[in-house]
């Protein structure tokens, strides 16, 4: 089975949706068969990395509301962060491009650490308020999953995997995903937003259902019509044909 995720590392509900897959996938039997893979989507490509100011008046300016509406806002997203363990810190976050971000993204997965680099530039920018356009800054939680401190420099002071990033966002307008996160599962089902847990997990069993269970064929005519097997070819009575 194969799950692909198209998430934004500066989506609070990107971080809060890949909880609740994970937490369904802890009580799936056959999660050791389930590959997941994360896709790129910027949700703002234009968006500025801004440390004058905080994502509360960010978001205060973006909608024509007050900081402390903003303030309000963000603080049911911080809620729903912490009922699936995670300390999302608002106070110094900052608005911030992604490219950059998506790209070492890519990059780690050609080096089999996707999986780790999306955890850690998740944790570092909603957490920790971790400048995720900067490059020394990529650099260090590269180096944290294990990847190449040359290599990434060399990977992030260039234009590589840009084609990569663009692909994947190509793709993700050819399926109509206008939101994130949107799971995909098996290119059948798809999931959008940070749904219940519950959700996935019956879009787990679903898709594995469908996947594996073995359905009986329905006869059609008499099953003494004329056949072979391995003990030799036999002709059905006169009075029945």
């Amino acid at each position: 089975m194969k799950i692909e995720v198209w998430s934004d590392f500066v989506c609070p509900f990107c971080y809060i949706g890949k909880r609740r897959l994970e937490m369904a996938l802890d009580q799936f039997p056959y999660r050791n068969q389930v590959e997941i893979v994360f896709k790129s989507f910027e949700l703002d490509p234009n968006v500025e990395t801004n440390d004058s100011i905080t994502i509360d008046q960010a978001i205060a300016q973006k909608y024509g509301i007050s900081v402390d509406e903003a303030k309000k806002t963000n603080q049911n997203i911080i809620d729903q962060a912490a009922s699936v363990g995670l300390n999302y810190d608002f106070s110094s976050m900052s608005p911030t491009n992604t490219f950059k971000a998506h790209r070492l993204a890519k990059f780690a997965e050609k080096k089999g650490k996707l999986m780790e680099m999306t955890e850690r530039l998740l944790k570092s920018h909603f957490t920790e308020s971790g400048r995720i356009d900067d490059t020394d800054k990529l650099i260090q939680l590269a180096e944290e999953v294990g990847l190449n401190k040359n290599e990434v420099k060399e990977v992030l002071e260039s234009d590589q995997f840009s084609n990569e990033v663009r692909t994947d966002e190509m793709e993700a307008q050819m399926l109509g995903v206008r939101g994130v996160p949107f799971f995909v599962i098996n290119r059948k089902y798809a999931i959008s937003g940070a749904q219940p847990t519950e959700v996935f997990t019956n879009g787990l069993q679903k898709a594995w259902e469908e996947e594996h269970l073995s359905t009986k064929f329905q006869p059609l005519g008499s099953e003494e019509a004329a056949n072979c097997t391995a003990d030799g070819c036999e002709l059905p009575d006169k009075n029945e044909i």
